[in-house]
């Protein structure tokens, strides 16, 4: 069984061009920084489209081994965080699968203990 981390952002106006050079700038960064070439990281599947308002969307599935998991969650929603404050006005849902992901002003997007070293420890090392 897979679980899923799904985030959306939606407002009345579109993105505009400096808007969409900002989320386009993060989610390279984002990407060329993430730990796992093996595993899916910030997907950012359209920006504006199927649903009314929405202006960007994207879905990381989460990887199967137990080491991995915190490391990609905290990745993934750290990189929501900096979307969401390059978007100011918009509306964003998070959610691992049926779990709501709460935002926090000053941490952003954040679930207990996904900064815990010894959580986050992979078994024989990154």
């Amino acid at each position: 069984m897979s679980v899923s981390l799904y985030y959306c952002a939606s407002r009345a106006a579109p993105l505009t061009d400096a808007e969409m050079a900002a989320v386009e700038r993060i989610a390279a960064a984002r990407m060329s920084s993430f730990p796992y070439q093996d595993e899916e990281s910030l997907h950012l599947y359209h920006n504006g489209g199927s649903e009314p308002d929405e202006i960007v969307a994207g879905v990381t599935k989460m990887p199967f081994g137990p080491g991995r998991v915190l490391p990609v969650v905290a990745h993934t929603l750290d990189s929501v965080t900096y979307l969401r404050r390059a978007l100011p006005g918009a509306e964003w849902r998070v959610h691992m699968d049926d779990l709501d992901v709460p935002w926090d002003e000053d941490e952003g997007y954040v679930l207990p203990g996904m900064r815990d070293a010894d959580l986050m420890a992979e078994p024989g090392g990154l």
